[in-house]
């Protein structure tokens, strides 16, 4: 193989080896300014939003052992990865197309395993951690105090009045 494929197939596993979940997605109406305010968008999420070649990415994919990806590699081909939040990247993608109208998600991976792109909109649709954290904190926090009530009102029916 020539020193450019490699460096080129060398340059996509370097991006993939930064995450546990890959998105990719068609790019094929997207401007140079969108590219920028998405890449803007997802620095947020600490991910990054590249352009890659379908073979480098096919033959980057199979060394890495990902599932297969064959059939979302047709057309133009962009990858987002990196960051500790797939969810949170997700959400900014979906705020993205509906703001735009432009950029199509594929198909996903998320811990080697295939991510259908309504999966990946489901999850988008996910509350963020914080939310979820405070919800199940709140949860715990009625029932106990429930408990409590109960307890103490056990106790006032014992114990006679004064």
């Amino acid at each position: 193989m020539r020193p450019e494929k490699n460096y080129l197939i060398a340059e996509v596993e370097t991006h993939l080896k930064k995450s546990e979940y890959v998105i990719l997605a068609n790019f094929t109406k997207v401007t140079v300014s969108d590219v920028a305010d998405l890449r803007s968008k997802l620095n947020a999420e600490k991910a990054e939003f590249h352009v890659v070649k379908n073979s480098s990415l096919r033959v980057a994919a199979k060394a890495l052992g990902l599932p297969e990806i064959e059939t979302a590699l047709t057309g133009p081909t962009a990858v987002i990865v990196g960051g500790k939040n797939p969810a949170g990247v997700a959400k900014v993608l979906k705020k993205f197309f509906e703001d735009k109208q432009k950029l199509e998600v594929k198909i996903g991976v998320l811990n080697k395993k295939l991510v259908s792109a309504a999966d990946l909109a489901k999850m988008a649709d996910l509350p963020s951690f914080e939310a979820l954290r405070s919800q199940f904190l709140s949860l715990l926090i009625s029932n106990a105090g429930a408990f409590v009530r109960v307890l103490d009102a056990k106790v006032k029916k014992e114990q006679p009045a004064a």
